[in-house]
């Protein structure tokens, strides 16, 4: 009798036991702290600042020169706009080429000692020796001074290439050509952008 009691009781421990370790809930795995919200915030920006950039009018790298800034429209310089001067430049020199002219390359605009905090030229700007802000204009391809507007021969389509040069002095030529400008950026030129438009006739 005793032997059967003894035997019930151990039973019943034993069941206890094993019951208890099956219900008992594992151990969950450490859960990592949810990132905070900075570490995903991204910053957008058209221009990441300190760049320097070179737009001509609203036009992207390739597009078409839209025909009022040609010999089939007005005629009319396009407005040219420009960020992240370098902080050294004293002056900036703007140039327009054509690089598929049947001669060679044809300067179709140049602009020099353009003031370099100065963000833009505006559209339709005269053919004054000095400009508003203090730019003065030197001498196109054709030997005219100021913009001298695209007008390849019909049914080719040249490229027209807008340069900006950020300079480390102004510029004291005695002429104001493509070749005295060149001299005088040459060892001169902190930084160059351009953008390029397309253009037929």
């Amino acid at each position: 009798m005793h032997n059967r009691r003894f035997v019930f009781l151990a039973v019943i421990i034993i069941i206890v036991v094993f019951s208890g370790g099956c219900t008992s809930s594992a151990p969950s795995s450490p859960v990592s702290p949810a990132p905070s919200q900075a570490a995903y915030q991204q910053v957008s920006s058209n221009t990441s600042p300190g760049v320097f950039i070179i737009r001509a009018a609203s036009l992207t790298q390739g597009s078409v020169l839209p025909d009022v800034y040609t010999c089939n429209g007005a005629s009319e310089s396009p407005e040219v706009t420009w960020d992240g001067v370098p902080p050294t430049t004293k002056s900036l020199v703007l140039i327009l080429d054509d690089p598929d002219a049947p001669n060679g390359r044809f300067t179709h605009w140049l602009v020099f000692n353009i003031p370099p905090d100065s963000r833009g030229l505006t559209r339709a700007q005269p053919n004054a020796k000095v400009l508003a802000n203090g730019a003065q204009q030197g001498s196109t391809s054709a030997g005219s001074r100021g913009y001298y507007p695209p007008c390849p021969p019909i049914g080719t389509t040249h490229r027209y290439v807008f340069r900006l040069y950020a300079v480390d002095m102004e510029i004291t030529q005695p002429t104001a050509d493509r070749d005295s400008i060149d001299w005088a950026l040459a060892g001169h030129t902190i930084a160059k952008t351009e953008v390029t438009a397309m253009f037929k006739r």
